[in-house]
This record gives structure tokens, C-alpha cells and sequence, in this order.
């Protein structure tokens, strides 16, 4: 018992050290790649604070990534602007009799959760087409200032969901992701993950990223690709499992 407890003291000073250098990252405006799990998606993102995006940071994600660019959201967030999951429009009684095909569409076999964390895309109303580098950095860092204001103002549900309509508009070209109700006790996505780190630094739970998919495109990038990657370049890499054992000792 007392080697167990000496095991576990150690791994949680190691995933602390990892952890550490992520919030730094974060808190300077620099990237993280956070790898969730070899038994869900096995998958690498590389992640910013989105209040701290520029032109140049959409830059690198759709240039070194090649997977989709998403913002994920804390659940406080969603539910201040009173985000829907898109899964649950298809099986909305009043809009699939509206509009049948969204019961022939809905997600129910994915093969890696029970559920999908996306929600409603965005584009920022002073947005053209939306697609554009500056474009997306506007929409993704925008989104983070106003709920940031919104909460320092204690602003109500709906005065809140007015400010996001008259600075935002949708379908857009970022898609949003929203936490899972309970976080990592109900579901250990990127979303959950990406908003953790997020609130460990401090800064709003609001971060953009894409998964990090080989050259080909034909598969993710692997977790050891992935960390050759980050190492080369100075970018912290974070297992999710490390991001979990220091965001458990948290909340305690």
C-alpha cells in the first residue's frame, strides 16, 4: 500500500510538470497538443486559448493539422447562450415532424461515444465569408471576449443571448463543440479535456484547436508523430490522462 501510494504521489508530480508547462503555454497566447486516449479516438489536437487567437495562430492549426478546426466550449458557456447539441434537434418531436430527414440523420452509432459534443457553427457578423484566416480569428477570439464580458457584467440568460445574435450569426465556418453536462465524469472528449486546461490557466473556457492527421490525411497523426512534433517545435504535449489525474486532485 505504501508503494502504491509512492507510485501515485510520483506520476501525479509528473503529470503536474506536464500540466504546468501547458498553462504557461496557454496563458502566452502558444499552442498545446493534447492527445485524449489510445481507447477513444487516438487522436492529437493541437489547441489555443481562444481569447488569445490571431490570424496567425488559425494560420498554423489549418496548415499543421489537417483535421477540422472546432472550438470547444465549457458547459457554462453553452448554457448561458443557451447553445442546443445538435444531436438532440433530431430527435426534437415539433422539428422532426417539421422536417422528417433529421430522424433519418441522427447520430446514433458512433463508434468512439454516446454522443457528439457539437452544437450550432458561427461566423462574427464583421465576417465576409467567414473561411478566411483573419476571418476565423475574429469569430473564435470575439466569441471568448464576449462571454468573458458577459460573466463580468453578471449579465442575464437573455440579455446574453441577445449579445451573442447581434455580434454573431449562424451556419458560420467554426464549428462549436460543447461540453458534456459533468464534464470528465460523463464524457473524456477533447471538448471536456480542452476546457479543463483551459480553466486550470485560468482563462475562459473557450479554446480553439484540429486534430493533427498524417501528411496522407489518411488517418490521425500518431501519438509518437505527434510528440516528435510538439518536442521539435517547443510545444508542450499533454496526455489526457495527465490533464485528468491534475484536474481530479483539483476538485478536491
Amino acid at each position: 500500500m505504501a508503494f502504491s501510494s509512492l507510485q501515485r504521489g510520483f506520476a501525479h508530480r509528473l503529470a503536474m510538470g506536464v500540466v504546468d508547462s501547458a498553462v504557461a503555454a496557454f496563458l502566452a497566447g502558444r499552442p498545446v497538443c493534447l492527445f485524449d486516449s489510445e481507447f477513444r479516438e487516438g487522436e492529437t489536437d493541437l489547441l489555443f486559448a481562444a481569447g488569445k487567437v490571431q490570424p496567425e495562430d488559425i494560420r498554423q492549426l489549418r496548415k499543421d493539422c489537417g483535421g477540422l478546426l472546432f472550438l470547444a466550449i465549457g458547459h457554462e458557456v453553452g448554457e448561458r447562450f443557451s447553445l442546443p447539441f445538435l444531436q438532440d434537434l433530431h430527435t426534437d418531436s415539433g422539428l422532426v415532424e417539421n422536417y422528417p430527414i433529421l430522424a433519418k440523420l441522427v447520430t446514433d452509432d458512433l463508434q468512439y461515444d454516446s454522443q457528439s459534443a457539437f452544437t450550432l457553427s458561427l461566423n462574427h457578423r464583421q465576417t465576409f465569408t467567414g473561411i478566411t484566416d483573419a476571418d476565423r480569428g475574429l469569430t473564435t477570439r470575439r466569441f471568448a471576449e464576449l462571454y468573458q464580458e458577459l460573466v463580468a457584467a453578471e449579465a442575464d440568460a437573455a440579455t446574453s443571448r441577445s449579445a451573442l445574435g447581434a455580434e454573431f450569426r449562424t451556419p458560420g465556418h467554426i464549428p462549436v463543440c460543447r461540453e458534456s453536462p459533468g464534464g470528465l465524469s460523463t464524457r473524456e472528449g477533447h471538448t471536456e479535456l480542452a476546457v479543463g486546461l483551459a480553466r486550470l490557466a485560468g482563462v475562459p473556457p473557450v479554446v480553439i484547436g484540429a486534430e493533427m492527421l498524417q501528411p496522407e490525411g489518411d488517418a490521425a497523426l500518431s501519438v509518437e508523430a505527434a510528440r516528435r512534433w510538439a518536442n521539435e517545435r517547443d510545444i508542450p504535449f499533454l496526455c489526457g490522462d495527465d490533464l485528468k489525474l491534475v484536474l481530479a486532485a483539483a476538485d478536491k
